[in-house]
């Protein structure tokens, strides 16, 4: 079925990306609050959704989303297994994909140029929304002797695929306990053949980030006995103070094989869109979205904390001027007043500067 959904209007839409791109990426906001975002003409009729690996969480939101998106939007649309965020950003922004899941880690990285994209920064990354936590899971083979992130010192250690979030977020909790590289047996494994290796005694531990539960791991515990690692001490609070991204997480008892709670971090996914789609566009993937959002839901459990109240909680790159406007006319707070506010504050700054210089000059 197609279905046809309202027109967006451009100018509140292009407000309130403008005043997310000021609050989120600290900009002076000159040419933001001249124009907006700057935004293609691209229509829905093609929508590639870049996910994660075939076993993974987003690879079973991102199938969801594009069979709604064809059904509601009559859109041909495919869903790609791929190594996750870095790549994912890579394949959005080289105009190999239309939407993106990443992790705001990943995307932070991809603004600064640092990390996988040290001295090539992306310009022009747009959400769609942000959408659930995506937790950092620590492994661990049980009979391993391996109960802390210390222990993993001369082990055999899955830390994701090269350049993904998994691997991003691998390197930044070893970093946290004073640990690198140099102290483990790295292995770049996607969650299959991590799982796979763990199951048949090769690796020690694995490193996942993704939502709750892992579809790998779950698959995991009926055969092999493991532990999950916390994270926890002074390498948390490390986490937290060095990368605004991470946020203090929990893995819920029962949630593998742990009978209490298990401390860790989690950092907050994003759904980005193309800058090449126009505002039309994106309006209406956002509205058929959120319009069948118990399609969504019923994805997996992870999934059932994709809701509209929380879809600009935590953003790390401006709205797309379509998801922007969609939001406004559903009464969502998508930062615009606050940022006017301290555009107006600004202003009111730079007069009594001048003001105060002009006297200076006298």
């Amino acid at each position: 079925m197609t279905r046809t959904y309202p027109r967006a209007r451009t100018a509140g839409a292009v407000l309130a990306a403008s005043a997310l791109l000021l609050t989120a990426c600290g900009d002076d906001g000159d040419s933001a609050a001249e124009g907006g975002e700057d935004v293609g003409s691209q229509d829905a009729d093609f929508l590639t959704i870049a996910t994660g690996g075939s076993s993974g969480v987003y690879y079973q939101i991102g199938a969801t989303m594009a069979d709604l998106l064809g059904d509601e939007l009559g859109a041909d649309t495919s869903v790609q297994a791929t190594g996750a965020s870095a790549e994912n950003i890579n394949l959005l922004t080289d105009g190999n994909a239309e939407i993106a899941f990443t992790m705001g880690d990943a995307t932070v990285q991809a603004l600064e140029g640092t990390g996988p994209f040290e001295d090539d920064p992306r310009d022009g990354l747009l959400a769609i929304m942000t959408m659930y936590p995506n937790t950092v899971q620590l492994i661990a083979r049980d009979g391993a002797g391996i109960e802390s992130v210390e222990d993993l010192a001369g082990a055999n250690v899955a830390v994701g695929d090269v350049g993904s979030g998994v691997e991003l977020n691998a390197q930044m909790v070893l970093g946290a306990y004073d640990m690198s590289y140099d102290d483990i047996n790295e292995d770049y494994l996607s969650y299959a053949e991590a799982t796979d290796q763990m199951a048949n005694g090769h690796i020690d531990a694995l490193f996942a980030t993704s939502g709750l539960p892992n579809p790998s791991l779950t698959e995991l515990a009926t055969n092999t006995d493991f532990i999950t690692v916390p994270i926890d001490g002074e390498g948390r609070e490390n986490l937290l103070s060095e990368y605004e991204f991470f946020g203090e997480s929990v893995i819920p008892a029962g949630t593998y094989q742990d009978e209490e709670d298990v401390e860790t971090v989690s950092v907050t996914n994003h759904l980005l869109a193309s800058s090449e789609l126009s505002e039309e566009a994106v309006y209406d993937i956002t509205a058929a979205l959120f319009d069948n959002i118990d399609r969504i839901h019923a994805s997996h459990a992870e999934a059932e904390n994709i809701t509209l109240e929380t879809a600009t909680d935590g953003l790390v790159v401006p709205l797309h001027p379509g998801a922007a406007q969609y939001f406004e006319e559903q009464g969502v707070d998508t930062g615009a007043e606050d940022a006017e506010d301290g555009d107006a504050d600004d202003a009111d700054d730079a007069a009594e500067d001048d003001a105060e210089d002009e006297g200076d000059d006298e």
